[in-house]
């Protein structure tokens, strides 16, 4: 959160939410909706019925789940959030495939005063905040999902069929969400916002993460186009990337994108001291700069034994 508008937080009447889990279980969402984990949550379930190789019939499960917001103002004031009528495409078969688009969210109950880019320029309750889940189901039992689209803020996580964290959207905005994202710039009135989706940390970086934002590091921010490691430069810091995507290339090939949560830098600083790929960011980036001494060299090889990008390439 940025402006004014982060001083009720500063003042301790909100409070900032606690990363959701790295695994749902079966069931889990309701118990973690009413122990106040996250603000809404979009639960995309469909199936197929197949005979003799076709599929015949198609159906949505799932659901959505909308939290409340804890206020303290001498005592806690628990405020409901308001959600939306969740909105599901027709089923679209093609082939052996059935494609199912499900959109759910809504707003937090809680007043939120701010301007917007329109009239009339004054709101005081929230922007709509929402996700727009694709899952494609094969004949076969297989299946695959994306990020269609979602509002700006907050930071949507995505878990796959079996319950593990799998990706997260890639960029977050709250001044254009607070500016620009009222009722009628949703889905719900067919405007969708394209997200970029980005595969989720290794737990190792996870973990080195909390070690890494403990030690006040120095906030770098790269805009999009521009590199924040340069293939052949001598390297001696470690980025923890908090916002925005970039791309990894080796000898100017692409060979991996990288998001939220990813750590990089480790390979210079573990073996010749200079930067074995170039790091460009595809979209306003916010990292943390912090000098490699100030870590466990055992810390930074686990990060490196997930990043073989070089040797793959």
């Amino acid at each position: 959160m940025t402006g004014p508008m982060r001083v009720p937080m500063d003042l301790g009447i909100g409070h900032y939410d606690q990363p959701p889990p790295d695994r749902i279980e079966s069931g889990d969402l309701a118990g973690l909706c009413a122990a106040d984990r996250f603000r809404f949550a979009n639960h995309l379930s469909a199936w197929v019925e197949v005979d003799d190789g076709a599929i015949v019939d198609t159906g949505y499960d799932g659901q959505a789940l909308v939290g409340s917001t804890v206020a303290k103002l001498g005592r806690s004031v628990t405020i409901p959030g308001v959600g939306f009528p969740v909105l599901q495409a027709d089923p679209v078969i093609e082939g052996d495939t059935a494609r199912f688009v499900q959109t759910a969210g809504g707003r937090t109950g809680a007043p939120l005063p701010r301007r917007i880019d329109r009239p009339p320029f004054v709101r005081m309750t929230a922007p709509t905040a929402w996700t727009t889940l694709a899952l494609t189901i094969s004949v076969d039992g297989s299946a695959s999902f994306e990020l269609v689209g979602a509002s700006p803020f907050p930071r949507h996580w995505i878990y796959g069929p079996d319950g593990e964290l799998t990706a997260k959207s890639g960029v977050i905005d709250f001044s254009e969400w607070t500016r620009v994202h009222d009722h009628d710039r949703t889905p719900w009135h067919d405007y969708e916002r394209a997200a970029l989706m980005a595969s989720v940390e290794s737990q190792v970086e996870r973990d080195l993460s909390k070690v890494v934002m403990s030690t006040r590091p120095e906030m770098v921010k790269v805009a999009e186009g521009d590199r924040l490691i340069e293939q052949g430069k001598p390297g001696s810091a470690i980025y923890l990337i908090l916002d925005g995507m970039l791309q990894v290339d080796v000898d100017g090939e692409v060979v991996a994108e990288l998001g939220p949560g990813a750590i990089v830098g480790e390979r210079a600083i573990l073996e010749t001291g200079h930067a074995t790929a170039t790091v460009t960011a595809m979209t306003p980036v916010r990292a943390a700069r912090i000098p490699a001494d100030e870590l466990d060299r055992e810390d930074l090889e686990q990060v490196a034994a997930t990043h073989r990008r070089e040797e793959d390439h």
